[in-house]
């Protein structure tokens, strides 16, 4: 196959490479909602998927394939139609981290310390050119190889000038960008420079479809083209009249791969950990987070809030366990790194206080284990979801689909996935240390009946749109 009738762009593709001691390329496949999504798409059309080697092995694995084609270099990716671009270095890491981590993730996730960043400089307008190349990069990739009329699938704020890059040199095509983070309100917005705010804007509006998580965020963007580009929206069929051309405006809320998580919870790796888990927890009752060490996801204050339980209701002490699993994150940029040492640094302020000789009250661990979270999932009494912003957060919906006896769900009002678990869920402000405190000691109340009938009208709710659906939807969009 070389034209494509669908296209998939995203940073991240299905697939990452390693160098084994022999010195040959292993990879193994990725999961998550985009490639379950488009599994069940590409078993039935021709799908071309254009992604960015991330790692020196990726990048051996792209130079030794034929345009970067590793379906064409001898792996078995079973049956997955792979583009991986060899972006230079420093163009990718000028583009990935200086500016799609370090600066649109938190301008959309709102977590600038304002007094000292952001810096818009002129190095910081280098580091944008890189973006735009970066971007460019996709473009020619997926121009080359579209099919006529094919259908074009861009993911998220790495790459949001690519629509419009598209749209220029191949209008027959027909371009969906879906963003998988919040948007931020204008009164955010307005702190990137003005002929940036405008490129992004304008990037984005070069697709046929806008998608967002929320109808929030998709909100946010809306009032952002009428604000910054003085273009015509309309509220009612949510669409935006822009440069001749009328843009459509969705919501995709993103729900969990029930299916798909069940079968893997059965598996004897996750049964091992779950007896791991039980033993360690014992008859306490169990409250779970599980989160990468990002800064969004608001461990410090889940923490803190975990700390202000104990003190204002001693009689948990001894009753209760707080199990913490985060995944390391993003560890190139000096603030994560910084955030996952104060994380570490709570803990143990909190087990120095309230640990006994037979209790220890927090149970940290930084790293990646799946299969050690899947277990905790079906052990929760009382899962922590406190984002202070998030685009969807799945930990919310694949939680409650997982439980074996029904968790209550503390969830913030900040993350997306409140539009679909509001009802059944015990609501807090992230900000607000003692709601939350005072939350989590409801859920740890909840008669037991109340929080399994709670916890299956979550289930049903966190599974209404999987990941193929939603995916579909996404295409549907397009016509």
């Amino acid at each position: 196959m070389d034209k494509a009738q669908i296209l998939v762009a995203s940073n991240r593709g299905p697939v990452s490479f390693s160098v084994d001691d022999d010195g040959s390329l292993g990879f193994r496949r990725g999961g998550g909602g985009l490639v379950s999504g488009l599994s069940a798409v590409a078993a039935e059309t021709d799908t071309l998927w254009v992604c960015a080697a991330l790692s020196d092995a990726d990048r051996k694995a792209a130079s030794s394939a034929p345009g970067g084609r590793l379906d064409k270099a001898g792996f078995d990716l079973g049956g997955a139609l792979v583009r991986m671009l060899d972006i230079p270095p420093r163009t990718f890491a000028n583009a990935y981290t200086s500016v799609a981590n370090s600066t649109l993730w938190f301008v959309h996730h709102m977590l600038y310390d304002t007094p000292n960043k952001p810096h818009f400089d002129a190095d910081f307008r280098g580091r944008w050119d890189d973006y735009r190349e970066y971007n460019a990069a996709f473009a020619e990739a997926l121009v080359t190889g579209a099919a006529e009329n094919a259908r074009v699938a861009v993911q998220d704020y790495h790459l949001a000038l690519l629509p419009r890059m598209i749209r220029g040199r191949r209008p027959d095509l027909r371009i969906t960008h879906f963003s998988h983070t919040p948007w931020a309100p204008p009164e955010y917005f307005r702190m990137l420079p003005a002929g940036i705010a405008r490129e992004l804007l304008e990037g984005m509006l070069g697709a046929d479809h806008v998608g967002f998580l929320s109808q929030r965020w998709a909100d946010a963007f809306l009032r952002c083209c009428e604000t910054f580009l003085r273009a015509e929206v309309n509220w009612g069929t949510r669409t935006v009249d822009f440069g001749g051309r009328l843009v459509r405006v969705g919501v995709h809320a993103l729900g969990a791969d029930g299916e798909g998580l069940r079968a893997r919870a059965a598996a004897d790796d996750v049964a091992a950990r779950r007896a791991a888990l039980r033993e360690l927890v014992g008859d306490r009752k169990l409250i779970l987070r599980v989160d990468r060490t990002e800064l969004s996801k608001n461990i410090v204050r889940g923490l803190a809030a975990y700390r202000e339980l104990l003190v204002r209701h001693p009689e948990w002490r001894g009753r209760v366990t707080h199990l913490a699993f985060a995944y390391p994150s993003r560890g190139d940029v000096p603030e994560y790194r910084e955030y996952t040492e104060s994380v570490q640094r709570t803990a143990k302020e909190i087990n120095e206080e309230f640990g006994t000789a037979d209790w220890t009250p927090l149970i940290l661990e930084v790293n990646d284990d799946y299969p050690r979270s899947l277990a905790s999932y079906q052990l929760a009494d009382v899962l922590l979801v406190n984002p202070i912003r998030d685009g969807m957060n799945l930990v919310a919906k694949e939680g409650p689909t997982l439980s074996q006896e029904g968790c209550a769900l503390v969830l913030s009002t900040e993350a997306g996935a409140a539009d679909d678990l509001r009802d059944d869920a015990l609501m807090v402000n992230p900000y607000d240390v003692t709601e939350t405190a005072e939350a989590l000691h409801e859920a740890l109340l909840l008669p037991a009946e109340e929080r399994r009938a709670r916890c299956e009208r979550l289930a049903e709710r966190a599974v209404a749109l999987p990941p193929q659906r939603w995916f579909a939807e996404q295409l549907r969009a397009l016509g």
